[in-house]
């Protein structure tokens, strides 16, 4: 009786779990603006357009000192994006792209 009542806890668990959408899997908007961008740069690649980007107030002044992971930082809190991206922003800034 008590192995019974334990498998069908865990069977409630393991179910409940599954009804939560995955954080990792992007969904079909995401993909999509992923993929827009993804043309748009291949569009002012081909025709010679460097984005200067806003006025990224600290980036350009941590990079020009030398310290990379403070320029990523100031990224992040002027944009609000992830570090993944701000990382490659700030690469980008610093190779003058």
């Amino acid at each position: 009786m008590d192995t019974t009542l334990l498998l069908l806890a865990g069977a409630l668990v393991l179910a409940l779990l599954l009804q939560f959408p995955r954080r990792n899997r992007p969904d079909g908007v995401s993909l999509k603006l992923a993929e827009i961008e993804r043309r748009q740069r291949l569009i002012m690649d081909h025709l010679g357009i460097v984005d200067r980007g806003p006025a990224l107030p600290g980036v350009r002044d941590h990079l020009a000192r030398g310290d990379k992971i403070k320029a990523i930082k100031a990224y992040r809190e002027a944009t609000g994006v992830d570090l993944r991206t701000a990382k490659e922003a700030v690469e980008a800034i610093a190779e003058g792209r």
